[in-house]
C-alpha cells in the first residue's frame, strides 16, 4: 500500500505584550487546553502542536521559516486569542509556503454577562483580532482558509479535518511522479498538456518510457511469484470462468498477475506514484493491463488510460486527499435518457478503481477490441451510492483549468450480464441537462476522477493554493 510520511500541523496563537504577562499566561493556558482537547477528540486526521505565542515579528517569522523547513509539518492553524497587530505578521506570512488556516473562534462559548469587565474584554477579543489578521492575509493574497465557529463543535472540527486533508495533498502534490508507458492516444485532444508548466504550477514530474522499458520488468517476474499472487486473488475475488476452459482462463489471469508485479517494481524503482498506459503502445505485452492496473489503483497509485498523465496525477492527488478511500479514475461512457431516470454510465475499457466497489468484485476474462492482444482479465463490480464530486483537468493553451461537478452516485438497479467491465452510475448536479450542458460548455474532459469522500470545497481550496482556474457546477 502506498503511504505518505506522518504529518502534523502547527497551532500558532496571536496576541501581544500590551496586556501584560499575566494575560499572556492565560492565553497560553487556554491554547494548551484547546490543543489538547482537539487532539483528544480524534476528530482531526493529523495531530496539532502548539508553538510559542506569536507576540513579536521575530517570533512569527521564526515559526514560519521553520514550518517551511520541516517536511513533517503540513500547514499552520492560527488563532487570534486577542488583538494581534497585523504588521507583526507580514514578514512571516509572506515567507510561509505551506497552507494556512485562520480559525476564527474564541476560548469561551458564551459571553458571561454577569461578570464581564474590561479585563475579560481585552483578553477575549478574537472578534477584534480576526479582522486585523484577516485584512493582512487578504492583502497578501495568501488564499488561506477561514473556519468560523466555536472550536468544540463537531461541525467546526470537521471543517478543520477536511482542510487538513487538502493541506497534506498540497504538500504531496510536489512529490507526484507520473510514469507514462507509451505516449498519448493519437488524435485525442484533451489528454495533451504542458508538462513543464504542470511541474512549475503543481509540482508534478511526468516522465515518458517506451513500453519496452516496462516489458523487461514484466518478463523478469518468476512463475512462483505469479502463483503466489494468484492464490491471493482466490481469497479476495470471485472467479467467473464464462465460456473459457479453467486452465485457459487461469493462464490469462496470470498474465495480469505478472504485469501487476512487474509494473509495481518498475514504479517502486523510480519512486513513481502514478502512471498511464495506452492500448496503442503494447509492443511486447501479451495483454493490455487491466486487473493489474485496478489492483495498483487500490493500493493508492494514480492512474489514467490513453496516456492521460494529467488525470493520473489528479487521481493520485485526490487519493492522498481522500486517504485512498472511495476515489478513482473514471470515464463518461453512456447516457440513460429515460424520462425521470436520466443518468450517466461511468466505466472504462477495464481500469475502474475497486475502491469504488459496492459488491465483491469478480475476475472476468473477455475479449478487448482495442490493442490487438489476447483477452485480458479485469475486475467487474457495481459502484457505490452517495454524494460525490467529479474532477477533470484540461490545458487550454494559455492556462490549466479544473472542472468540478457535484454528483449523486447510485447503485444500478438492473443487471448487465453481457457487460464485462465495472460500472458506476451518477446524476450530475444541478440536474442532468444543466449539469452536462455546463460541463461541455466549460470544456470538461471525458477522463475524470470521482470521489465519494471529498467535497467541491476541498477541491476548490487546493485549486486556490496552486493558483489554478476552476469552474464548479453544483
Amino acid at each position: 500500500m502506498l503511504t505518505i510520511d506522518q504529518k502534523e500541523f502547527w497551532f500558532v496563537v496571536g496576541s501581544q505584550h500590551l496586556y501584560g504577562e499575566e494575560a499572556l499566561r492565560e492565553v497560553r493556558a487556554h491554547a494548551e487546553e484547546m490543543v489538547q482537547s482537539l487532539n483528544d477528540s480524534k476528530a482531526l486526521p493529523y495531530p496539532i502542536k502548539l508553538q510559542e505565542l506569536a507576540v513579536t515579528p521575530d517570533t512569527i517569522t521564526k515559526i514560519m521559516k521553520e514550518v517551511n523547513y520541516r517536511d513533517e509539518v503540513a500547514g499552520v492553524i492560527t488563532w487570534m486569542h486577542t488583538f494581534s497587530p497585523a504588521k507583526m505578521w507580514i514578514r512571516g506570512t509572506k515567507l510561509l509556503q505551506k497552507p494556512l488556516l485562520h480559525l476564527a473562534t474564541q476560548y469561551n462559548e458564551s459571553i458571561p454577562w454577569q461578570t464581564i469587565d474590561m479585563d475579560f474584554m481585552n483578553l477575549n477579543q478574537a472578534a477584534h483580532g480576526d479582522r486585523e489578521y484577516g485584512f493582512i492575509n487578504a492583502r497578501l493574497k495568501k488564499q488561506n482558509k477561514v473556519v468560523v465557529g466555536y472550536w468544540k463543535r463537531s461541525e467546526v472540527q470537521k471543517q478543520i479535518a477536511e482542510w487538513m486533508d487538502v493541506a497534506v495533498a498540497f504538500n504531496e502534490s510536489f512529490n507526484i511522479k507520473v510514469a507514462r508507458f507509451g505516449d498519448n492516444m493519437r488524435n485525442v485532444a484533451v489528454t495533451e498538456g504542458d508538462k513543464v508548466e504542470a511541474q512549475i504550477q503543481f509540482g508534478w514530474v511526468v516522465d515518458y518510457f517506451g513500453i519496452g522499458d516496462l516489458v523487461q520488468y514484466v518478463d523478469a517476474v518468476k512463475d512462483e511469484e505469479i502463483d503466489a499472487l494468484f492464490e491471493e486473488y482466490k481469497k479476495l475475488y470471485d472467479f467467473d470462468y464464462g465460456d473459457y476452459a479453467q486452465d485457459k482462463w487461469e493462464a490469462h489471469v496470470k498474465v495480469q498477475a505478472r504485469q501487476e508485479i512487474g509494473i509495481r517494481r518498475f514504479l517502486e524503482a523510480g519512486s513513481y506514484n502514478a502512471f498511464s498506459t495506452n492500448f496503442e503502445d503494447l509492443y511486447g505485452m501479451q495483454q493490455l493491463p487491466g486487473l493489474a492496473v485496478q489492483r495498483l489503483m487500490a493500493e493508492g497509485y494514480g492512474f489514467a488510460g490513453e496516456g492521460d498523465w494529467k488525470t493520473a496525477a489528479i487521481d493520485r492527488l485526490m487519493k492522498v486527499m481522500a486517504r485512498n478511500e472511495n476515489t478513482g479514475f473514471m470515464e463518461d461512457y453512456t447516457y440513460e435518457m429515460a424520462a425521470g431516470q436520466e443518468a450517466i454510465l461511468q466505466s472504462h475499457m477495464m481500469e475502474v478503481d475497486p475502491s469504488l466497489a459496492n459488491n465483491k468484485p469478480k475476475i472476468v476474462v473477455s475479449p478487448l477490441s482495442m490493442g490487438d492482444r489476447e483477452d485480458p482479465a479485469r475486475l467487474v463490480f457495481d459502484g457505490k451510492a452517495g454524494a460525490g464530486v467529479v474532477v477533470s483537468m484540461a490545458d487550454f493553451g494559455t492556462h490549466y483549468k479544473l472542472l468540478i461537478n457535484e454528483v449523486d452516485l447510485f447503485e444500478p438497479t438492473e443487471a448487465a450480464p453481457k457487460l464485462p467491465v465495472a460500472r458506476v452510475m451518477w446524476k450530475p448536479k444541478p440536474d442532468f441537462h444543466e449539469g452536462i450542458k455546463s460541463w461541455i460548455e466549460t470544456g470538461g474532459g471525458h477522463h475524470t476522477v470521482v470521489s465519494l469522500n471529498l467535497t467541491s470545497d476541498q477541491i476548490e481550496t487546493w485549486a486556490k493554493l496552486v493558483d489554478l482556474a476552476y469552474v464548479t457546477i453544483k
